[in-house]
């Protein structure tokens, strides 16, 4: 596995990061296919593949004792494990110490070699300030319980200045790809951070999964240029090709999908100016069908009312996709798929709280779209 090194960041870590926030699951979300992901991780950590990002919040909690179990049979400096304060459910500063230690507890190590303050957008800003979450994470350092300190982020390119302007970390990890470079301006956020030499951790480089599948045109052109490579691997080597890029993360639920990931990056060759231009075909192609630019993150769940926010997006698109490639059964697809989210889970459900469009970092208004949805 090829990887990258930065002044900053002594170690060589690789171009394919592992994410742990789409393992494969059993009945729920929080039940993680333990069999299943032990086998995905060994194939990666076989493979170079040994930086794994993990958080508070994923799988319900669940995805860092996972790891905990997965890792336990390598030595601890074989692997860099990744997680993050949850800044948005700190209530005090006694919080962070005990989330902290808690964390480290769960993920059964002493140490985090990179650590981030998770989703710092606007509003989680004010509470990192409010209650010291910065100072008391940085001290960290100084005992050894972190290697790296850095931050995820979504939000504006104004409150990433403000960040990188005046505070000091040694990474910054970003949702990047080449939907979102206009869509999102992750290419205005990507420059900020390159301007600054701050190595790059992009996430969602398949935007959830969405640009694996795409529809059938963009899938034809891709095809057309390439017959022996996925859709995926050209998302990857668009973020990978990239300056400042230190790893990519890649968040994996199959094996087939971590042997096709790892075989774009084990022989990793950066984006020409003809393989640039097809994918700005494929993504046009890809615009033409997209109703809701939802990744999947799951930071809107769970609702008050009990809608499948994720599962609601996911089906419509797939059902307005279907409708621009004139997929036969489309409709009755559509409404087969809805009856298995159940009827107590479906948009129709949606008072419009607006606590969903707090927590979305797509700014995404979910309301709307309910309503859209409910009434299709």
């Amino acid at each position: 596995m090829i990887t990258r090194k930065f002044e900053n960041i002594s170690e060589n870590v690789p171009l394919l990061g592992f994410g742990c926030m789409r393992l494969p699951v059993k009945s729920s979300f929080a039940d993680i296919d333990e069999e299943k992901a032990q086998e995905m991780v060994d194939y990666a950590m076989a493979h170079g593949v040994n930086y794994f990002d993990t958080a508070w919040m994923y799988h319900d909690g669940n995805s860092e004792r996972f790891l905990a179990k997965a890792l336990a049979k390598y030595p601890r400096g074989s692997y860099f494990l990744n997680s993050k304060m949850p800044t948005m459910f700190i209530k005090s500063e006694a919080d962070v110490e005990r989330i902290f230690n808690e964390q480290l507890k769960k993920c059964g190590v002493d140490y985090f070699d990179f650590y981030l303050l998770h989703n710092l957008g606007e509003d989680h800003l004010k509470i990192m300030r409010k209650h010291r979450v910065y100072e008391q994470v940085r001290e960290k350092l100084e005992t050894g319980q972190i290697r790296h300190f850095g931050f995820s982020f979504h939000g504006r390119p104004e409150t990433l200045l403000e960040i990188v302007d005046n505070y000091e970390f040694e990474f910054a990890q970003i949702q990047l790809n080449y939907l979102d470079w206009d869509l999102q301006n992750a290419s205005a956020l990507y420059k900020i951070l390159e301007d600054r030499k701050l190595p790059v951790i992009i996430m969602e480089p398949l935007r959830g999964g969405a640009l694996a599948r795409l529809c059938d045109e963009s899938l034809r052109i891709f095809g057309e240029a390439n017959t022996s490579v996925s859709a995926a691997s050209w998302a990857l080597r668009f973020a990978a090709s990239l300056p400042g890029v230190m790893t990519v993360l890649s968040g994996m639920t199959e094996l087939p999908q971590v042997k096709d990931n790892i075989a774009t990056m084990e022989n990793f060759r950066p984006l020409d100016d003809g393989e640039r231009e097809t994918i700005e075909k494929a993504l046009d192609a890809y615009r033409k069908s997209l109703a809701i630019p939802c990744t999947a993150c799951r930071y809107c769940m769970d609702c008050p009312q009990g809608v499948d926010i994720q599962r609601v997006f996911a089906v419509y698109n797939n059902y307005r996709a279907g409708i621009v490639n004139r997929r036969p059964m489309n409709d009755m697809l559509f409404r087969t798929e809805n009856e298995l989210i159940g009827e107590d889970h479906l948009a129709s459900q949606c008072i419009a709280c607006g606590q969903c469009v707090e927590l979305c970092p797509q700014s995404i208004d979910i309301p709307h779209w309910m309503e859209v949805i409910s009434a299709v």
